[in-house]
């Protein structure tokens, strides 16, 4: 009691709840352990352990190429397992960080109602997890382009860059999407529908060269306006090669490009900013 009247005394304020914290160093230590310990978690007590993550996006792609190239024929392009296989992964990990964002504020109460925990580690814990997801479902994707024929190149290695955009943007629309939801509970069921009309928008099972082809080359332009149709149009170029046009070609010029950037930056900025100002009050609407 002293001790709290002294700091009163001295006139030092008492932080309340914030997104951060104050301190940054700690916010990234309090991140990188809630996601480590989420990621051994998840596959506590399984026989095959971390083998069932790797499964969920192998057999939606082995269902996939089963239908688009023995069915339907939609895309008659060198190594489309390949592509295919690399646009489920990455559309994997955005599904994951930002639909298990969503809630996420939700199912921390318990440290939500700490005031002095940074309320940001939360949902960036989240991408976090699904970023570990996405690191051994890439190792699957290289293992599977060397087995199908394709020489491993330098370029594999610029996948980096586009995996940290990839995760800049996920990362903004988990952080509104989580303070969101404390105040609208409609954002889980929006948000989903969402996320299957953007698997189907993205250009991850029918190809930008198909679209082309067919004639529909102005729609195949828009939707690469989507910052998740670029980078996986730009994966595909630097994994397989030119016969997957790279993004600054596809999208009609390297101009063009500033559009889907731009929205990967503003959703940081909004992202932040909602996160931010909902932050010091998420407890109360719970």
């Amino acid at each position: 009691m002293a001790a709290a009247r002294g700091v009163l005394d001295r006139g030092e304020p008492i932080r309340g709840p914030s997104a951060i914290g104050g301190d940054l160093r700690r916010t990234a230590t309090l991140t990188i352990v809630i996601a480590r310990t989420d990621f051994k978690l998840r596959f506590f007590g399984s026989v095959l352990g971390y083998v069932w993550q790797l499964m969920r996006p192998l057999m939606l792609f082995g269902v996939l190429y089963f239908v688009f190239t023995q069915l339907i024929h939609v895309a008659n392009l060198p190594f489309y397992g390949v592509a295919l296989l690399l646009g489920i992964v990455l559309f994997t990990f955005f599904s994951e960080a930002t639909g298990g964002a969503v809630t996420c504020v939700m199912g921390r109460e318990n440290l939500v109602r700490k005031i002095q925990f940074p309320r940001m580690v939360i949902p960036m814990s989240v991408v976090l997890t699904a970023c570990f997801n996405l690191a051994l479902n890439l190792v699957v994707v290289f293992i599977f382009a060397s087995i199908s024929g394709l020489t491993p190149r330098w370029t594999w290695l610029a996948l980096l860059p586009l995996v940290l955009l990839l995760v800049a943007f996920a990362s903004g629309l988990a952080m509104m999407l989580s303070a969101l939801y404390v105040r609208y509970r409609d954002i889980q069921p929006i948000w989903e529908v969402f996320l299957q009309a953007l698997f189907y928008g993205s250009l991850i099972i029918v190809p930008f060269e198909t679209v082309v082809q067919q004639g529909h080359t102005q729609i195949a332009h828009i939707l690469l306006a989507d910052p998740l149709a670029a980078i996986v149009q730009e994966a595909r170029n630097l994994v397989v090669g030119s016969a997957y046009v790279a993004a600054p070609r596809a999208i009609g010029g390297a101009g063009w490009l500033l559009v889907p950037i731009a929205i990967i930056v503003g959703t940081c900025v909004v992202g932040w900013r909602v996160f931010n100002r909902e932050a010091p009050r998420i407890a109360e609407e719970l």
